[in-house]
């Protein structure tokens, strides 16, 4: 599959969008997520909120129960299932594509089993060494996410240097581990990790860079969600001050090739994204 080809295989059937890009709808049932930390953690509230941004445009509802935010600590396989499993159980009649948020092969498997179709993991398959088996045997759509160091640490001094070539360079290796465990080439998206282990300036490269990562010949997702770099170079506004931007940087991937945006703001980017088509 390429990028032109919005088709992606995944456990359940073929993703395509209902739109100029597929949208994911961030649904994190955790207590300290950056943004929506704690809103979401009775299940039926979640299941909810998963039903809402479905109805709104969202494409794939991205459910995880660990949060990945710079400084944050891993939370044990046992624990993200307590979190993830009940929200799943409530969905499963309702035919929604759910991908599941996750480094854990052991999460990872439980939720594919209970109606999950794809998998994100922010490690890019390299903190567990079973994630890559997993992935290949159930047939799902896997996210390889580009991160520096590990969320606790990849904040406290992000490399320097060409960005973008780095990026590239890392996925590359990504990517041939995946396909090496069996995982098929047109079940795998690539994101390039906005805001994990790099620099302010290293994001607004990233951005600028797409096309150059589109090259790689796989689908590209981008989250800038109410990201910290965002706010203006002075550190003004929290994460509740940035919609306008959000929303901003995801019509501005789109236009540069990306494939996919995760967002908190479904309808307000599926409303930019309709503009930005119809121009």
């Amino acid at each position: 599959m390429t990028p032109a080809d919005p088709g992606l295989p995944h456990a359940h059937g073929r993703l395509e969008s209902q739109g100029s890009a597929v949208v994911f709808g961030i649904l994190n049932v955790t207590p300290d997520s950056f943004f929506d930390g704690g809103r979401w953690l009775d299940p039926q509230a979640a299941a909810e909120r998963a039903r809402t941004m479905s109805a709104e445009g969202a494409d794939v509802i991205d459910v995880g129960a660990e949060s990945t935010r710079p400084g944050s600590d891993p939370v044990p396989p046992e624990v993200q299932l307590e979190r993830l499993l009940p929200v799943l159980e409530q969905l499963q009649s309702d035919g929604l594509l759910l991908s599941v948020d996750t480094t854990s092969a052991v999460v990872a498997r439980a939720c594919l089993e209970s109606g999950a179709a794809l998998v994100n993991d922010t490690s890019a398959l390299a903190d567990d060494p079973e994630m890559a088996g997993v992935v290949a045997a159930s047939g799902a759509a896997v996210i390889l996410m580009h991160r520096t160091g590990t969320p606790k640490t990849m904040q406290v001094a992000p490399p320097e240097g060409d960005v973008v070539g780095r990026v590239m360079a890392d996925l590359a290796g990504r990517l041939a581990s995946a396909l090496a465990a069996g995982i098929e080439a047109d079940r795998i998206v690539l994101d390039p990790g906005i805001g994990f282990g790099k620099r302010q300036e290293d994001n607004v490269r990233l951005l600028e860079g797409l096309p150059e990562l589109v090259a790689l010949g796989h689908p590209i997702l981008v989250g800038t969600s109410r990201k910290s770099f965002l706010s203006d170079n002075a550190g003004h506004g929290g994460p509740e001050d940035r919609l306008e931007a959000s929303v901003s940087t995801a019509v501005a991937a789109v236009r540069a090739g990306a494939w996919a945006v995760r967002v908190h703001d479904v309808p307000e980017t599926r409303s930019a994204l309709a503009a930005e088509l119809s121009r």
